[in-house]
């Protein structure tokens, strides 16, 4: 799919113009480009960014041509949506629906502000019971960082991860137990692989196998099956909202917002680098159009 994006650009820029070669300086040949397709075809933020993508793979990687400055570009805006948000009735009769793994995970989504990739590759040293905390390794942007880990989900997950500890002991005592470690660890630590501490949270239900080493491990969970039960969960419910896994990260930032804590408190929790990005939940609370009593009601 990005491929044959990519070639697309390429083909529209390239058409009329002389052919790219070393040596050149593109830079303002490239704004050109950029910013006619914010002004006169209206393109979105996310499509001007793919074709800028596909200018700079061109003369990097294929033509070896180092891009400068490319000046001031005049960038597509994004269009401001308003996130989805369930009502703490509507959060607890989803969860209601929901039982055991799922439900243990999707209980998280809510009380801690995760993403679902983020919640998905949880390991078991991430999980700070002491300090009731959840770290996020290598989040959105590259960033590190804590969030709260609710006081009723202690027990629950300290009971799922005994069960997990129980899977990982069996699959040591078959000769296997290991995961993939991050970056240039698995080198550098050759045994950490196995170890308690680094394997998943949610580990899938079966053992792969590399089809080259015919060894065996467990990746975590798929994504896909934390969305379709929430996905079920949300029709048992009766949620008529446009709901999925992330709309409990949205819950969660409104909700905070709702019980009084303060925005850069919030803005920290979700790891938003700009407090511009949290501010959206500010559009949600009762404060805005649900706060307001219409003129009608007074008639």
């Amino acid at each position: 799919m990005t491929e044959r994006a990519y070639l697309y650009w390429l083909e529209r820029y390239l058409k009329g113009r002389p052919l790219p070669k070393p040596g050149d300086h593109p830079e303002s040949s490239i704004n050109a480009f950029i910013t006619k397709l914010a002004v006169q075809e209206n393109i979105s933020a996310s499509t001007q960014n793919q074709a800028l993508a596909a200018l700079l793979f061109l003369y990097r990687q294929v033509l070896g041509v180092e891009v400068g400055d490319l000046g001031e570009l005049i960038r597509a805006k994004k269009p401001i949506r308003m996130p989805v948000v369930m009502t703490p009735d509507e959060v607890r009769s989803v969860l209601s629906v929901m039982n055991g793994e799922m439900q243990l995970m999707a209980s998280l989504l809510y009380g801690t502000g995760l993403r679902l990739n983020e919640c998905i590759s949880l390991r078991v040293q991430d999980i700070d019971f002491k300090r009731n905390t959840v770290i996020v390794r290598d989040g959105k942007g590259g960033k590190d960082r804590g969030t709260i880990l609710p006081s009723t989900l202690l027990t629950p997950l300290q009971n799922h991860l005994k069960r997990v500890k129980a899977i990982h002991e069996a699959d040591l005592k078959d000769g296997w137990g290991k995961v993939q470690l991050p970056t240039s660890l698995e080198k550098k630590y050759p045994n950490a692989a196995s170890e308690w501490i680094w394997q998943w949270v949610f580990p899938q239900k079966r053992r792969w196998r590399d089809p080259k080493t015919k060894a065996e491990g467990r990746f975590h969970m798929d994504a896909s099956i934390l969305q379709r039960a929430v996905h079920e969960a949300i029709i048992l419910a009766g949620i008529t909202k446009q709901a999925s896994c992330h709309t409990f990260r949205h819950s969660f930032a409104t909700h905070l917002l709702e019980n009084g804590y303060d925005i850069r408190t919030v803005q920290e929790l979700l790891g938003h680098s700009d407090i511009r990005t949290t501010m959206v939940y500010t559009h949600v609370l009762n404060k805005g159009p649900g706060g307001v009593r219409s003129p009608l009601d007074s008639i």
